[in-house]
């Protein structure tokens, strides 16, 4: 081999290989990641920031190709992007070692077909507390695959957490699926995120009381969360950290010596022990491909007591237990079926824990439940549970409000974490509220509480809500439904507040474009803006003040 084309040759691999690993960084920097702007956290895909603008499966739904078929129109027709579903453990391996993917494969393809986003819920060894979709062989080798047992000692469907065996199984199957989504979407990015589990929790007793659970209760508690505690002292979430105080708040021992006797350190126990499985599971996953990944929560009905509820999850107040057993997992989410929604919103965003919605009920409610969830948390996305339940996508409560949500999604975006954004709710209970953004307090008041609004009959208030997006010193974007807004200025001593212009319209191409101008009656005489209850709709404003 003459010298120059030996030269050339070791150029030539050279360029090769570096093209490649830039090929790859590019390709590793595309990879679905979460990014902090301001105070809020952001979902970044394809290198650009994403709302999720989502629903769930019901559960049973993505179990064959066939009963995806008449889905698949519904979900384009709610002005979706994303959607969850579930990957059944026992249909991904049912048998030991003998992996079938052809149903992740199918929700990948078609939903890349649909223009749609894709979260995969992992049903593993825990679905709303139960083992129910762990595969026939691990359910049928209670020797290998034990069981948690409740307090008169009998066996519950529940693999025990404090198992290796349950542990490596669920952790070999999920580092399959995890490498097997790499394979066929590791570069179209279709998958965005994953779900670990479902609604972890004990019951009917608030912990596990096997041998093997019982062995580990006479422990002491683990290093690794004594030094946890120890290091976040100040910044512990205040429940949590009022139990640990009024135990003593030691720096070692067992459980009862460390958080006392009783039903919470029997719940705070079990919680670090699903904690450590999940970090295991969710761990060997990320190895292979590493999306962004969370936990849901089912969450606690008032007055009951741990085992009452699937004790153990992601709870607020077992939030520090959850981040400092499984450090993989990058947030905790609520599924919220309760009335309170704004308290549960409230619970899950702080402490640095971004707030996404994985399960919601369906219905008038939710379709004006997201409108706070962005203004008041920044939310990462929302997603109403079985959203294929409809019968009518086109006269949808959530499609509609999907609709809107998706033209404002960009502004949305724009202005998560920069204080420019504000939610409201409002109901027979509260009627009106008082929030402040900008130099101006919008006074927001139901819709019901003007004379004349028509009322269907019956005495049931309906909630409504409007997300409030300030874009220039006196220029709001206002969307939603069923309110009425009054408007002060900051120092109303010296000035009030007047509209100066206000038009009704939409984001088209991600464009504003004026509609109606809203003066003399739609406008109250230049008094007030409204947002019709029989509508979901978008107001630009703008704002003067005079004396």
């Amino acid at each position: 081999m003459c010298k120059k084309f030996k030269v050339f040759l070791q150029s030539t691999i050279f360029v090769i290989l570096l093209i490649l690993n830039i090929k790859q960084t590019l390709t590793a920097s595309a990879l679905p990641h979460l990014r902090k702007q301001g105070t809020a956290m952001q979902l970044m895909v394809d290198g650009k920031p994403f709302l999720m603008i989502a629903g769930e499966l019901g559960n049973s739904t993505a179990s064959s190709i066939e009963a995806m078929q008449p889905v698949w129109p519904k979900l384009v027709q709610l002005n979706l992007n994303t959607f969850l579903a579930p990957v059944y453990w026992e249909l991904l391996e049912p048998e030991e070692n003998q992996f079938d993917f052809s149903l992740v494969d199918g929700l990948i393809e078609e939903a890349r077909k649909h223009d749609l986003h894709l979260v995969l819920l992992w049903f593993g060894s825990w679905k709303n507390s139960m083992s129910c979709y762990a595969p026939y062989w691990v359910k049928t080798n209670q020797e290998r695959f034990p069981r948690a047992e409740n307090a008169a000692g009998a066996s519950q469907e529940i693999l025990s957490c404090f198992s290796e065996e349950n542990r490596k199984a669920d952790q070999k199957a999920f580092a399959a699926l995890m490498r097997h989504i790499k394979e066929a979407d590791g570069r179209e990015h279709t998958v965005i995120m994953m779900q670990v589990e479902n609604e972890i929790g004990m019951i009917p007793d608030a912990r596990d009381h096997s041998s093997l659970a019982d062995r580990y209760f006479e422990q002491r508690v683990p290093q690794t969360l004594m030094d946890y505690l120890k290091q976040k002292q100040d910044a512990l979430i205040p429940e949590f950290k009022e139990a640990w105080e009024n135990a003593g708040a030691k720096m070692s021992g067992t459980w009862i010596e460390i958080f006392g006797q009783g039903l919470g350190t029997d719940e705070i126990f079990m919680a670090w022990y699903y904690a450590r499985y999940v970090e295991a599971v969710a761990s060997a996953g990320k190895t292979e491909y590493a999306l962004p990944m969370y936990v849901n929560a089912a969450l606690i009905r008032p007055g009951y007591q741990p085992g009452q509820y699937p004790s153990a999850g992601p709870l607020p107040h077992l939030m520090d237990i959850w981040r400092a057993g499984a450090p993989s997992i990058d947030f905790l989410s609520p599924d919220i079926y309760f009335p309170n929604f704004a308290e549960w919103c409230q619970k899950y965003h702080r402490a640095g824990n971004p707030l996404f919605i994985p399960e919601v009920g369906r219905g008038n409610a939710s379709a004006v439940n997201i409108y706070y969830a962005l203004g008041q948390h920044d939310a990462m996305g929302y997603s109403p549970f079985s959203i294929e339940s409809t019968d009518d996508p086109l006269d949808d409560p959530i499609g509609k409000s999907y609709r809107l949500v998706s033209q404002i999604a960009p502004l949305v975006l724009e202005k998560q974490g920069k204080n420019r954004m504000r939610g409201v709710l409002l109901d027979e209970a509260t009627s009106e509220k008082r929030v402040m953004l900008g130099d101006y307090t919008f006074v927001c008041s139901h819709e019901y509480t003007s004379k004349w609004t028509y009322r269907a009959p019956g005495n049931e208030w309906p909630r409504k809500g409007c997300l409030i997006i300030q874009v220039g010193e006196n220029d709001y974007f206002i969307a939603g439904s069923g309110v009425i807004i009054t408007f002060e200025p900051a120092d109303k001593d010296a000035f009030i507040a007047g509209i100066a212009s206000l038009d009704e319209g939409e984001f088209i191409n991600g464009t504003w474009t004026p509609g109606r101008r809203m003066n003399g009656d739609q406008s109250h005489q230049g008094r007030h803006m409204r947002l019709s209850h029989w509508e979901y709709s978008i107001q630009k404003i703008r704002l003067y003040r005079y004396q």
